[in-house]
């Protein structure tokens, strides 16, 4: 077995071994029976599964003597024992990074090479997975296939739908390692580390002035993007959002007064 991990690898791992799973059931092909009325028919029926069901059992020989999960290849089952080993043997050339799977490496580097093979023909938008084709077209169809067992309510990607789950129970499991402080979706820890780093990291290239997290600084940003659309009756000065225009007004009132 490996060393310890730190915790974004053993999410990571956790993620692939994830999406293992998901070819493998994709890769398992129901069998159509035909019932027979008489008795003819179901004694062949009988035959049928009988021929069958060893065929069955054997497709799914391949066992993990970590966790019992059973796969229909050995080569599934050799790629799932590096999510317990830790073992990456595929490494990106360019940046280091370290992959269970040769496909996942191949997907990877196109973020270098910024291939884009997958189009979608609705719109003309490219994406270097087809599994994020997939999902992008659910955004034309409205297509929802993934609904919350507590609340309903459905999302166009299973991973939405994931981390929609921990709002129901809780769970937390992206922590800091500086502080300790837990949080429901990666993005949140990555936003929250960089106040360890620095007090104000984020400069607008703009006006120079600085912010603590990323997010607060493409809200900035739209100031100097937005045109100021909300005009002061009084005196036509105008200002970005409605907010500001009520705060100026204020101006107004107490000069009247």
């Amino acid at each position: 077995m490996c060393t310890a991990m730190n915790e974004r690898e053993l999410i990571e791992m956790k993620e692939e071994g994830e999406k293992l799973k998901e070819v493998e059931e994709k890769n398992l092909k129901p069998h159509d029976f035909i019932t027979g009325e008489n008795d003819c028919n179901s004694a062949q029926t009988k035959k049928d599964l009988s021929q069958i069901r060893p065929q069955t059992e054997a497709k799914n020989s391949f066992i993990c003597h970590e966790c019992g999960k059973s796969f229909t290849c050995k080569g599934n089952l050799k790629d799932h024992m590096k999510i317990h080993t830790g073992e990456k043997p595929f490494a990106c050339p360019q940046c280091g990074k370290s992959f269970t799977q040769k496909g996942h490496l191949k997907e990877h580097i196109r973020i270098h090479t910024g291939e884009k093979p997958y189009t979608c023909h609705q719109c003309g938008k490219s994406f270097t997975q087809k599994e994020h084709l997939n999902e992008h077209a659910r955004i034309h169809t409205g297509e929802k296939p993934f609904a919350c067992p507590q609340c309903e309510k459905s999302f166009t990607q299973k991973g939405h739908l994931k981390e929609h789950i921990r709002i129901h129970t809780g769970e937390k499991p992206y922590t800091c390692q500086q502080c300790g402080m837990s949080f429901t979706h990666r993005k949140r820890l990555n936003d929250h580390t960089e106040t360890h780093t620095a007090e104000n990291p984020f400069t607008c290239h703009l006006c120079g002035k600085m912010f603590e997290l990323p997010s607060n600084l493409r809200r900035h940003m739209k100031i100097h993007s937005q045109k100021k659309l909300h005009r002061c009756s009084q005196c036509d000065q105008c200002f970005p959002r409605p907010s500001h225009l009520k705060k100026h007004l204020r101006i107004h009132s107490e000069k009247a007064i």
